[in-house]
């Protein structure tokens, strides 16, 4: 029995790591952080000709037809990159098309999403994490009123999923008439959050409700914690790479047992969290009934384990850590963004210790 990835999984990874090596690279996304108005469709254009968007959209819609498994490792590559790029709509907005739109709703959308004609962007945050600042969305008679938060890639996004307090979800256009976006100020400023508004918005309801959105939050759990895995393996990689050229007191520091103990933990740590993202990955498509449980010890273990090495990773690096010229902030605070995303890790934990019935 194979319990690694297959050539082609590796092979279409290691071609959008290339990709995004080219479209993205650093200087590229220090510019696209310093600047609000850049969107990045340059970046994003390049994954459209890679045809990223349509990764889990069927083959009859023009998409590839590929599985969680493969999103996780396209989210992983993201993460080394810190790409800036709305990939979490791009797969969970598809996803809830899949599970509970119409015939007429896949037919309209889906193509359009795949071919990246359309960009989509999913509204959950309250519904799954919980609602603050007097945030929540409300449905009565096909309108949508009130607030969603932390909205990865809203800003621009042509299609919206949201989700309602009740766990009801809702398709919307961008062009809706009522719908009002800002920009939410966070810290990571490779993935850009939107606060959006509902005014009386026009929305198509989708069928499944809380079953749907549960999915949904699985399959956002997994992706978050993909990126996060892929964002810790270069901060690892930047560590030990600099304890190797940086000297002090006439040796490399790396030479220094203190220092090879640092590196060392950072690697003991997350090298077990890849085997639990990608069976998290696996496990959604391939045995649904594991789905939740794994998703949610992905997200909260890769939080904590995250944490530890950007700060870690930071120590070793010493004062050229903070630097910009460096760039290592954009790995740290991708990272504690993703922790705090779809439900911190206590919140997450609390809902896993519900699924296996140890908590009311």
């Amino acid at each position: 029995m194979d319990f690694s990835l297959t050539d082609d999984q590796r092979m279409m990874q290691e071609s959008l790591s290339r990709t995004l090596a080219e479209a993205s690279s650093l200087d590229r996304v220090r510019a696209f952080a310093g600047d609000p108005a850049d969107r990045g469709a340059d970046i994003w254009a390049a994954l459209v000709d890679f045809g990223l968007p349509g990764i889990v959209i069927p083959e009859e819609y023009g998409g590839l037809g590929l599985t969680l498994l493969d999103a996780a490792l396209m989210a992983e590559a993201l993460g080394r990159a810190v790409a800036p790029v709305p990939f979490l709509g791009a797969v969970l907005a598809p996803l809830a098309l899949r599970l509970a739109g119409s015939s007429e709703q896949q037919a309209r959308w889906l193509p359009k999403l795949a071919s990246g004609e359309v960009t989509a962007a999913v509204a959950i945050s309250e519904a799954v994490a919980g609602a603050r600042d007097g945030a929540g969305v409300t449905a009565s008679g096909g309108k949508l009123t009130g607030k969603a938060l932390f909205v990865p890639g809203g800003l621009g996004a042509d299609l919206l999923i949201v989700a309602d307090t009740g766990g009801a979800m809702y398709l919307v256009d961008g062009r809706a008439s009522g719908l009002g976006r800002e920009i939410m100020t966070g810290i990571d400023l490779t993935r850009r959050m939107a606060e959006l508004t509902f005014d009386g918005v026009a929305a198509e309801p989708l069928t499944g409700g809380q079953g749907v959105l549960a999915r949904l939050r699985d399959a956002g759990w997994v992706l978050l914690a993909a990126d996060t895995l892929g964002a810790c393996d270069v901060m690892i990689e930047k560590a030990v790479a600099y304890a190797k050229e940086r000297k002090q007191f006439g040796r490399v520091i790396g030479s220094f047992q203190a220092v090879k103990h640092l590196c060392a933990e950072m690697a003991a740590e997350l090298e077990p969290c890849r085997s639990l993202v990608w069976y998290a990955g696996y496990a959604f498509d391939a045995a649904p009934e594991e789905s939740a449980l794994t998703a949610a010890h992905a997200k909260a273990h890769l939080s904590e384990v995250s944490r530890f090495i950007a700060r870690t990773s930071t120590e070793v690096h010493g004062g050229m850590g903070i630097t910009d010229l460096l760039g290592l902030h954009f790995w740290f605070k991708r990272v504690g963004l993703s922790r705090q995303l779809l439900g911190g890790p206590e919140r997450v934990r609390a809902l896993a210790a519900q699924m296996q019935g140890l908590t009311a």
